[in-house]
């Protein structure tokens, strides 16, 4: 989101934290100015992808895309009505992960949980695609 009523790195404020733009919290920017930063990409891919814990919310739109998608969802903790669906998710991760400035990494899969054989190829799939 865009915070109109500010200058400077305080303008570029993330939709799922609240928090402005900093060097150590980059963003990826979805449709229509929609901001995650790296702190709550971290969050949403780890358990996206590698917890498996989000929800399918039918009728909900997500807050990157703007688009109703029947797939997991990643639900702000802080703004309930941010979501982040799995696919944005794994995009934002892609673009964030190739941009040598940002020093921000995937997330490892916690000891013992192994990624299925699924997760690696459409992991790969947005990281050629949509970069």
């Amino acid at each position: 989101m865009h915070n109109t009523e500010a200058d400077g790195n305080e303008y570029f404020v993330c939709d799922f934290c609240r928090r402005c733009w900093a060097e150590d919290r980059q963003m990826v920017e979805g449709h229509r100015g929609a901001l995650i930063c790296s702190p709550c990409l971290t969050v949403a891919y780890t358990e996206l992808v590698h917890l498996h814990m989000g929800e399918e919310r039918k009728g909900t739109l997500c807050t990157m895309c703007l688009e109703h998608r029947d797939q997991a969802q990643w639900e702000s903790p802080s703004y309930p009505a941010a979501h982040a669906c799995v696919r944005c998710v794994r995009q934002a991760a892609g673009v964030l992960s190739k941009d040598p400035e940002s020093g921000w990494k995937r997330p490892e899969a916690a000891a013992g949980i192994v990624p299925s054989e699924v997760e690696k190829v459409e992991e790969e799939d947005v990281d050629e695609e949509h970069v």
